[in-house]
């Protein structure tokens, strides 16, 4: 490691009248990983969008290799050599990858002279970074073709393109598996080496163990302090974080009911003919969660579209079961009345309309029940009551009044909303793809709890999952799906080297 390229001294910032960050403080090294710790709302998100020009300090220094800096925006944070990869991806859905990286590019001085020698230069610059980065990437590929986990590459790729000598990812593996985590990490381990300062702010503590150099922990807008963590356990980095111990949920010796989510040869084609999900039948009974796992990309959100009816099955079929009575997944609007909850992993694009209120989007699919009334007559009394209560229950912070907009929660306590709605009455399906992404330790280990519950009162949970640590920690079985196919099925206890091999296709 060498001399400080970036440095935040007691760095304030509130937001009507909410205090986000009071007086913190962190740097980063050239050539270290610096992993930032903390809870939903303790500040993280805030100062590393002060960082990137996002957001101005209220008092505070910033400096850039030793320079004091008041940075007038994003443009001018990236012509420093700061990027961010932001966990929710500034990405223009309907563009291309080359088209999202030329658009980022509109401003800089190292524009080439044509148009078409641009376009070349950019496509092998992209080819050079996904390599880099362990993958391959279509540059003509549109966004909203692509995985979760492939939208963040290009975010990634975005930053390096620039030239960021700071590069700052939030939540990085959230969506990763192993082996894509281990890459992706070794990628910015190699960047470190080059003299870059990558700051990581996750919730996986072992990514901090494995992969960080120092570690900073916020709580409540404040420094706790900077940590060496390959010489601080897990246990402690866990109460640096939270303030206290997290309880472990204890699991008794399942007892599994009927068949109630069930697929049967299930296939779905992607929008250029390919097979997204191929011949795929799988079961889950009461009382049992099952977990799907596998390499981002590989057929699980168009599975998990089909279960939640936004996509037609091209064959196959798809069967719900619930007090004797089956519903097919094209008809989501019965599929609620029957007490199947949803959580999927775009929560911004399927779960939630930002521009509705907090109450709103809590109470939308009572009112569609007809629990609060009618449209044209609306018990907003009981709405509210409800919602204060649920928000309460869910730890759902940074809500100063019912009447604000979704969009302005942040990342993890909007999933918190999401899921505070879908467990507003005890479900008897569950569907969740990704639904600890985003969360911090002790909210993941809240919702790991309430899925163990709903499957211990006789709930069927469908587990869709890019973490293998979760689905090995919350699973009954898991089924392993590679090239749109299910490859195997384990049943617990696992062995993680199988699971693993199946996933990269070697099973």
């Amino acid at each position: 490691m060498t001399h400080s390229l970036l440095e935040l001294e007691r760095v304030s910032k509130a937001f009507d009248g909410f205090q986000a960050l009071d007086g913190a403080s962190f740097s980063a090294a050239a050539g270290e990983i610096h992993a930032l710790l903390g809870e939903n709302g303790a500040g993280k998100s805030t100062l590393m969008n002060i960082c990137c020009g996002l957001y101005t300090p209220d008092s505070g220094s910033l400096r850039l290799a030793g320079r004091e800096t008041r940075l007038s925006g994003p443009r001018e944070a990236a012509a420093l050599g700061i990027g961010m990869v932001h966990q929710h991806f500034k990405l223009v859905r309907p563009f291309s990858i080359l088209d999202n990286v030329l658009l980022s590019r509109l401003g800089s001085a190292d524009r080439f002279v044509s148009a078409k020698g641009e376009r070349l230069a950019m496509r092998a610059a992209i080819h050079e970074q996904a390599a880099a980065l362990g993958g391959t990437l279509d540059p003509d590929a549109r966004i909203d073709s692509l995985s979760i986990a492939e939208q963040q590459r290009v975010e990634v790729i975005k930053a390096l393109i620039a030239g960021a000598r700071i590069l700052i990812l939030d939540e990085p593996t959230a969506v990763l598996t192993d082996q894509e985590a281990e890459k992706l990490m070794l990628t910015l381990r190699r960047l470190a080496a080059s003299g870059t300062a990558v700051v990581l702010v996750t919730h996986k503590l072992m990514d901090v163990k494995r992969f960080a150099d120092r570690v900073t922990i916020l709580r409540g807008g404040r420094t706790v302090g900077s940590v060496d963590p390959k010489g601080t356990s897990l246990e402690e980095l866990t109460r640096l974080t939270v303030g206290e111990t997290l309880p472990t949920a204890r699991e008794t010796q399942p007892v599994f009911g009927r068949r109630r989510l069930e697929t049967l040869g299930l296939s779905v084609r992607r929008a250029d003919g390919t097979k997204a999900v191929d011949a795929v039948s799988f079961h889950v009974r009461a009382g049992e969660i099952y977990a799907i796992a596998g390499v981002s990309g590989n057929g699980q959100s168009e599975l998990t579209e089909v279960l939640m009816g936004l996509r037609r099955a091209g064959s196959g079929s798809v069967q719900f079961e619930d007090a004797g009575e089956t519903v097919n997944a094209a008809d989501p609007a019965r599929l609620r009345r029957y007490g199947v909850a949803f959580i999927p992993a775009d929560r911004y694009r399927y779960a939630l309309a930002g521009g509705l209120s907090v109450a709103e989007n809590y109470g939308v699919g009572d009112v569609a029940r007809g629990r609060y009334g009618s449209w044209l007559w609306l018990r907003r009394g009981r709405l509210r009551k409800n919602a204060e209560e649920a928000l309460s229950s869910f730890d759902v912070q940074g809500v100063r009044a019912l009447s604000q907009k979704a969009a302005l929660l942040s990342g993890g306590n909007a999933q918190k909303l999401v899921i505070a709605r879908e467990f507003s009455d005890p479900p008897s399906i569950i569907v969740a793809q990704s639904p600890s992404r985003g969360l911090d330790a002790r909210a993941t280990a809240a919702v790991h709890a309430r899925l163990q519950a709903s499957a211990r009162n006789g709930a069927a949970v469908l587990l869709v999952s890019e973490d293998l640590d979760e689905a090995m920690k919350l699973a009954h079985r898991i089924g392993v799906m590679a090239g749109g196919k299910l490859v195997g099925e384990f049943t617990a206890p696992f062995d993680r080297q199988q699971i693993g091999g199946a996933m990269v296709g070697h099973a």
